[in-house]
């Protein structure tokens, strides 16, 4: 009767089984995403990219992200995939932020596949890795050219089903027409010697370079260089030398609740070159650089086991090439250095990593600056970055917040979302790069994992590692007795006490060092904005959405203050001071 029973009860306990956990679904459904001959005659290497979407007012390869907006993908890992053959992708791939294609709801929805190819890549230190080339593009996988894709089409998925979905990757990505030089701006590309030999092929390093006013008039003037850090520019951002598209459509900015923002971004970049071209503004060459690489859209300017020698080859190639081009000065008290976020982290590096080589950096919203607030892990102490440590709960850690504190996004789903993207460090998203640029070689050749992308658990051997090379507070204590003479009234950091990515809580732990100092005290400045988000860049007048597009014009007094205090007996302060 026992059995009996119990056999009864089964079915029932099954489909309920089944309601309550769609997951446990039985999957059989299947998409086979190929490419027709026209597309490539050879086999590609890449990552497969599967997009499902409920919203039709965009394609979905642009609505993927690991904010509340984004819709769901797919990625797996491909490896010759030859012209015809079908890249299976099934309820074992991965994908975010449903996990597997049996948590997908049945329904109608708007699905695109995309390749993003991969490149081969023989390095000097004996490894080869797959790795995908920037193309001009800055890693955008959704707009790289070369990448193949299909058009968006309206389809019925039903997990439940035996059904395979044929998918064709008909349509390419074109090339990026280069950007055009004018009176002010200039476009070079120079090849590095350092970063070919790293490679093991051409690799380039560029510049976008903005001229003073008044350059070809004052042809025995030579200039201080200003190097503006940031992700990569197509062109010399935030300088417009026509007055704002009046049939300019509006758009609102959700980040910042305003209306029209795209209509006063153009006004502050008219307004800056007004400011630029007047009667009172500074005489510098200020300089963006370009140096997308196979992991990121920049390298963070400094060298690395994975990236190569960046740092160098932008100290000692790029910069130099630039001065001879342009009648820079030349000379490190006529060099400074500013950006935000990641900008903001470079700042700061090269001024320790290159300390006579700059007179200044100002560091806005800096990237992780110090590791025990790595965000809001501390890498050395804590044993899990996706959740709090404990016996008993199961806490996430928080990813981005708004002002309020309001959480969008944790840690843990934000490297999922990458890990869709790409494994190995591939994703060219965020938490990869610094994994890339911060960690040692693992013997696959790719980068070794700070911890792993699936359950979150820190390796404290390579958090070891980073503390030794990156960790820019640490560095500072460290070795302070040699670099603080060095770096006396250079260090200028800023950041909002309520960042998005909780970079505040690392300037914290800065601060309490550089205050601190003695023999010689730090002699800079460390600023917060009150209840201001990322990337408050220390302007207390205005506010974010205004302050950002002002880089330039705030940090230009300072720069010229710290020139006429420290400049060298017999130094050029006038020829470009017209």
């Amino acid at each position: 009767m026992k059995h009996k029973l119990l056999l009864q009860l089964f079915p029932a306990s099954l489909i309920l089984l089944f309601t309550l956990f769609p997951s446990a679904t039985r999957c059989q459904l299947l998409l086979s995403i190929s490419f027709p001959k026209e597309r490539s005659t050879v086999p590609l290497d890449g990552r497969v990219l599967l997009m499902i979407s409920a919203d039709s007012t965009r394609e979905p390869r642009f609505q993927i992200s690991d904010g509340p907006t984004t819709q769901q993908i797919f990625g797996i890992n491909v490896d010759g995939l030859r012209p015809g053959e079908g890249a299976i992708v099934d309820s074992k791939a991965f994908g975010f932020p449903r996990r597997s294609l049996r948590d997908v709801p049945r329904g109608e929805y708007w699905v695109q596949a995309l390749l993003h190819k991969y490149e081969t890549f023989r390095r000097a230190d004996g490894h080869v890795v797959r790795l995908p080339m920037d193309r001009g593009e800055g890693q955008r996988w959704n707009r790289a050219p070369g990448n193949i894709y299909s058009v968006p089409k309206k389809m019925l998925i039903d997990p439940g089903s035996s059904e395979t979905i044929s998918i064709s990757l008909d349509q390419e990505i074109p090339p990026i027409d280069p950007p055009k030089d004018t009176k002010y701006i200039k476009h070079v590309k120079i090849r590095s010697e350092k970063l070919s030999k790293f490679w093991g092929r051409d690799f380039y390093l560029g510049a976008n370079v903005l001229l003073p006013h008044g350059w070809e008039e004052h042809p025995n003037a030579r200039f201080p260089l200003i190097v503006y850090q940031g992700h990569f520019p197509y062109t010399f951002s935030g300088f417009r030398e026509t007055p704002p598209d009046p049939n300019l459509e509006p758009e609102y900015s959700e980040r910042f609740g305003v209306q029209g923002y795209n209509r006063i971004v153009q006004e502050y970049a008219y307004r800056f070159y007004q400011d630029w071209t007047g009667p009172n503004f500074p005489r510098f060459i200020i300089m963006e650089i370009q140096h997308a690489n196979p992991y990121y859209d920049d390298s963070y300017a400094v060298n690395s086991a994975n990236l190569g020698p960046y740092g160098d080859a932008i100290m000692y190639e790029l910069i130099p090439f630039v001065e001879r081009k342009f009648r820079g000065i030349g000379e490190g008290w006529a060099r400074f250095t500013y950006g935000g976020s990641t900008g903001g982290w470079e700042a700061l590096a090269v001024q320790v990593f290159y300390p006579d080589e700059f007179n200044g950096c100002f560091a806005a919203c800096p990237d992780p600056i110090d590791f025990r607030a790595y965000t809001i892990v501390n890498i050395y102490e804590h044993e899990n970055a996706y959740y709090v440590d404990s016996k008993w709960k199961k806490t996430p850690r928080p990813g981005k917040r708004n002002y309020l504190g309001e959480v969008s996004s944790t840690l843990e789903e934000m490297n999922h979302y990458e890990l869709v993207l790409g494994t190995k460090s591939r994703s060219g998203q965020q938490w990869d790069i610094w994994e890339a640029v911060f960690s040692p070689v693992a013997e696959d050749g790719y980068p070794k994992p700070i911890w792993h992308k699936m359950t979150g658990k820190i390796d404290r051997s390579v958090a070891m590692y980073w503390r030794e090379n990156y960790d820019l507070s640490y560095i500072l204590k460290r070795d302070w007795a040699k670099l603080g003479p060095k770096l006396e009234g250079k260090i200028h950091i800023y950041c909002g006490d309520m960042d998005n990515y909780y970079l505040n809580n690392a300037v914290y732990l800065i601060e309490e060092f550089l205050k601190n100092t003695k023999n010689p005290f730090y002699g800079g400045e460390v600023d917060y904005g009150d209840r201001a988000e990322h990337c408050w860049n220390g302007d207390h007048a205005n506010p974010i959405w205004i302050s950002r597009l002002r880089y330039h014009q705030f940090y230009a007094p300072k720069i010229v203050d710290r020139i006429v205090k420290t400049a060298p007996p017999g130094a050029d302060t006038s020829s470009w001071r017209y």
